[in-house]
């Protein structure tokens, strides 16, 4: 397959996918949505976010004859308010209520389902309060906010015999089903190694200002369980994700996606026995506090998992901006898209290319009426263990120590952090030098972290530890 043709491949497929997500419909056919075929009751579904993929979320199931929107649920009252009326249209007319507060819809028996596209921090605490109240959940990525908030989902998910979808859409795609199986079955060998990208050039998001939310929003509320804080962001929406308090940066945006892909490649159920990070802010000093150029390297199931994060100009790696390259003994395998990948010999022949998208919303709805967590795609626990990938790596990132970037180099390379780590602060280096960043300029260094997969924990780390929960605000306690 030549540069073009390849290239026009993996565009075509990641239209396919788009177009099947938006629509709520399935790139499949209709074989890969038994719950439209002799179902006679509409499970009845709140939303809950209502911007951005929230409305992706309305847009599905009000687009289903399974399903029916009963709820639209985000605390800003303009937003909520359009979206339900935008619900009720596309629903043929069928009436959508909104609410400032979810825990209104949960107290209503008609509601089955609850579907979170909230910021990250309410991701964990709004799933466990809805399957308290005997709904099934579908939350967006990730599934928690951080370690301990995850494991208590998984918990609560068990122990209450709910439904737990997470937002891991990859997996409900014919192209990555395939693209996983040719790995397990050994299509390019033992896997030495591999790499996550997330090559997306970010623009400041402004100086700390003395910023306000939006007139219509209940502030309060949209805060949950963070902590009481005045707005300090220019763009109230979305810039949560670079400031701790709400998000995890890249690793927990667009990089669990990578990270899922990566251990499922592996096919590996289980935390990382040990990770590091090393990263910083160069671009212009803005109000944002997560780092927007990172790596994250993850030991785990004798390989590695190297995650790179670039917020500054950069090249595609082997056709790739955000994916995934498996390195195997024999090839190597280029995902590039969510439902899409190529593999090739050592020498970058083609072997066998993979394409298909699918309905991960289909996939829930479909447990959601077996009563099987078996039957999902994307379990929460199997989220768990992604999650934490991004999760582990901040920890890491947020307790290093202040360098240069040469003397980042300089330690790396002598003391015995192994070939990998080398390799990729090299790569780090040069692409900083690409974009005229001095390697006297500061960045973090952090700690190499074991960490137990029994017990959760870091191994005689108190400092880490700490950073595995947080600290919540009365009455949003997780």
């Amino acid at each position: 397959m030549s540069q073009r043709s390849r290239r026009q491949f993996l565009e075509d497929s990641m239209f396919a996918t788009a177009a099947a997500v938006a629509g709520g419909g399935s790139a499949l056919g209709a074989e890969a949505d038994p719950g439209l075929r002799g179902v006679s009751e509409r499970l009845g579904v709140a939303v809950v976010g209502a911007r951005g993929r929230g409305n992706t979320h309305i847009a599905a199931y009000a687009g289903r004859r399974d399903t029916s929107v009963l709820y639209v649920c985000d605390p800003d009252e303009k937003v909520g308010e359009k979206r339900a009326c935008e619900a009720g249209r596309r629903q043929g007319g069928r009436p959508v209520k909104h609410v400032l507060d979810f825990r209104e819809a949960l107290a209503d028996p008609r509601v089955d389902i609850v579907s979170i596209a909230t910021p990250n921090h309410w991701h964990a605490l709004a799933s466990i309060w809805a399957m308290q109240a005997g709904k099934d959940v579908y939350v967006e990525k990730p599934g928690s906010y951080c370690v301990a908030e995850g494991r208590r989902v998984v918990e609560t998910a068990r122990s209450l015999g709910r439904i737990c979808q997470v937002g891991l859409q990859s997996r409900s795609n014919l192209g990555m089903r395939r693209a996983m199986e040719f790995l397990h079955a050994g299509g390019i060998g033992p896997i030495r190694r591999v790499r996550g990208l997330c090559y997306k050039r970010r623009s400041p998001i402004g100086p700390v200002v003395a910023g306000s939310a939006p007139p219509n929003l209940n502030y309060q509320l949209w805060l949950g369980p963070a902590p009481e804080a005045s707005v300090t962001r220019q763009r109230f929406h979305h810039d949560w994700h670079w400031q701790w308090a709400y998000g995890g940066g890249e690793l927990g945006n667009q990089g669990v996606h990578q990270m899922d892909l990566a251990r499922w490649g592996l096919n590996v159920n289980e935390h990382a026995e040990t990770v590091f990070s090393f990263g910083g802010r160069f671009g212009p000093a803005d109000a944002a506090e997560t780092a927007d150029t990172q790596t994250v390297i993850h030991e785990i199931a004798n390989s590695q998992i190297v995650f790179e994060v670039r917020g500054l100009k950069t090249k595609r790696v082997r056709g790739a901006k955000v994916g995934v390259i498996f390195e195997g003994e024999t090839g190597f395998l280029v995902v590039a898209s969510y439902a899409s990948g190529v593999a090739f010999d050592c020498k970058g022949n083609e072997l066998k290319a993979f394409v298909g998208g699918g309905d991960h919303f289909a996939n829930f709805l479909s447990a959601v009426r077996s009563r099987r967590y078996s039957d999902l795609n994307a379990d929460i626990e199997t989220a768990h263990y992604s999650s934490s990938l991004g999760h582990t790596g901040n920890i890491s990132y947020r307790l290093g120590d202040p360098l240069t970037v040469a003397e980042v180099e300089q330690t790396i390379g002598d003391s015995g952090y192994g070939e990998i780590a080398v390799d990729a602060v090299g790569r780090f280096v040069r692409h900083l030098r690409d974009n005229s960043i001095a390697t006297s300029s500061p960045m973090i260094l952090g700690p190499k972290l074991a960490f137990d997969n029994t017990t959760e924990c870091f191994a005689d780390n108190a400092q880490a530890n700490s950073l595995l929960s947080r600290e919540y605000r009365e009455p949003y306690v997780c």
